[in-house]
């Protein structure tokens, strides 16, 4: 595919900013398609992609299977509303319920929207089924959860609470991987935890062994609810369907989006069919959540993960990243070292002596795609399709970069 440039780059983006808000950072590329871990902009320059939309194109670009099934559906039928049934709702409600711990699903658009979800659910569940006012939630310090209110505000961090203060009452954020700070957090008007498997945003945090066994027992004990946010460590970016299969551990309620529709918006929230009494005809609803469109999408994704295995995948090729990054360690001064599961991968380093935006900058420069996490890390999260080459690439890549830029301030 060749792209016929009629004004350059940097003039499109200088003419095309005026209408849009300015609450993006874009970086100066404009991309027009792809193929598979591969990026391509408008000067057909080549990118490997190691952002993947945010963990979001679990199947890379134009993957075959999935683009026949969105132009199959495309003919048939987008929307109807969930007035009605539709086959791909019915199936891919189907496949989550079969492949997790849950007996009911409610779909949404997004993963604030199903964080959304989950927490009114627990609030209701705790007041029209238990009967008790319980409504208080325990969440974490360096949590993200998104954008929407309930969701920002359960958000342990404070950057993206300002100005829109004052957020939700009721919300009580705790040190992460800390059951002693968890279990006096709780009191009788809790109804809720609220916990990623791994933090994401907050910087590829993998807490330690047990850790979601110990809140479980604490749910169990205190007599409330678990809830796991799985946005951006479900649908096998860790290795395993769910984050929290590495541990054993089952919640009452689970959200799903990012990877589930392959790129095209889809959230879920799954739980067990005792969290859901808290709803019934009325209690909460969506205009667009479990069309047949985003749900055959979502559906085959997760069909071509079966089929082609790439939850052992993603295991295998996560590990030989880690081992990759973690080699780093004593070549490159201010490089702390590697974290994460499966192709949840982070590379710790100290701010202060690596500039990472300007290192993601030169990586963009060097064909590789990378986004940062948290305060410290920079973050990798490749397609599940990424091989071990790819691995390799990307490595050689990023040593290039960040030597460059090290050199270039020494300079």
């Amino acid at each position: 595919m060749i792209t016929q440039i009629t004004e350059t780059t940097a003039d499109k983006i200088a003419r095309q900013k005026r209408h849009l808000t300015p609450n993006y950072r874009q970086a100066p590329v404009i991309f027009t398609h792809g193929e598979g871990v591969w990026l391509v902009d408008r000067e057909n320059k080549r990118y490997l992609d190691f952002v993947a939309g945010i963990a979001v194109n679990c199947l890379g670009h134009n993957h075959p299977t999935l683009s026949a099934a969105i132009a199959d559906q495309a003919r048939q039928i987008l929307h109807v509303s969930n007035l009605y049934f539709t086959e791909p709702f019915l199936d891919l409600a189907e496949k989550l319920t079969d492949l997790s711990f849950a007996d009911q699903v409610f779909f949404g658009n997004s993963g604030a929207e199903a964080n959304e979800g989950a927490m009114k659910l627990a609030r209701r569940y705790m007041r029209k089924v238990r009967k008790e006012d319980r409504f208080k939630f325990v969440c974490f310090r360096d949590s993200f959860h998104g954008r929407t209110y309930g969701a920002v505000s359960a958000t342990g961090q404070p950057k993206y609470h300002d100005g829109f203060e004052p957020m939700l009452p009721g919300i009580v954020h705790v040190p992460y991987d800390d059951l002693d700070a968890v279990a006096n957090a709780v009191d009788d008007q809790t109804c809720a935890i609220l916990v990623e498997p791994i933090q994401g945003e907050g910087g590829v945090r993998v807490p330690s062994p047990g850790f979601l066994a110990g809140l479980r027992k604490i749910a169990d004990e205190k007599g409330i609810l678990l809830i796991f946010d799985e946005v951006q460590t479900g649908v096998g970016r860790t290795g395993k369907w769910w984050g929290h299969d590495h541990e054993g551990v089952t919640p009452d309620i689970m959200t799903l989006a990012k990877g589930l529709g392959g790129g095209i918006p889809i959230g879920a929230m799954l739980c067990t069919a005792e969290a859901g009494k808290g709803f019934e005809p009325g209690a909460h609803a969506t205009t667009f959540g479990g069309n047949p469109f985003a749900c055959r999408v979502g559906f085959t994704v997760m069909r071509i993960i079966e089929q082609e295995g790439l939850c052992g995948h993603a295991a295998a090729v996560g590990e030989y990243l880690l081992a990759g990054l973690q080699s780093l360690v004593g070549r490159y001064e201010g490089v702390t070292g590697a974290r994460g599961r499966g192709l949840l991968a982070g590379l710790g380093v100290d701010p202060k002596v690596i500039d990472r935006n300007a290192v993601i900058a030169r990586c963009r420069e060097n064909g590789l795609l990378l986004s940062t996490a948290g305060e410290d890390a920079f973050r990798f999260t490749p397609p599940l399709i990424a091989g071990r080459s790819h691995v390799d690439d990307a490595l050689e890549r990023f040593e290039r970069s960040l030597r460059e830029v090290q050199e270039s301030k020494k300079a």
